[in-house]
């Protein structure tokens, strides 16, 4: 019985980590589309940089709370 939870344990921690790759695209994303936007319009530079930072800091709060997800699973 002890390695049955052991065993899904592991599993659980492998899948919760699945939020890393989610927020890796999402952060590839968030710069693209700040890419294309400063190519279209330059002279909105710092406008368009506070909102892709902001997009950065959400992207990444969401990969470390999949993290944090699956800390919890693996350590407990």
């Amino acid at each position: 019985m002890e390695i049955l939870i052991i065993c899904a344990k592991k599993i659980g921690g492998g899948l919760a980590t699945i939020g890393l790759a989610g927020a890796g695209v999402g952060i590839g994303v968030v710069f693209g589309a700040f890419l294309l936007a400063y190519s279209r319009n330059s002279q909105l530079k710092n406008e368009l940089f506070s909102y892709t930072l902001l997009g950065f800091a959400l992207t990444e709060a969401i990969a470390l709370f999949a993290l944090m997800m699956a800390f919890l699973i693996l350590f407990t």
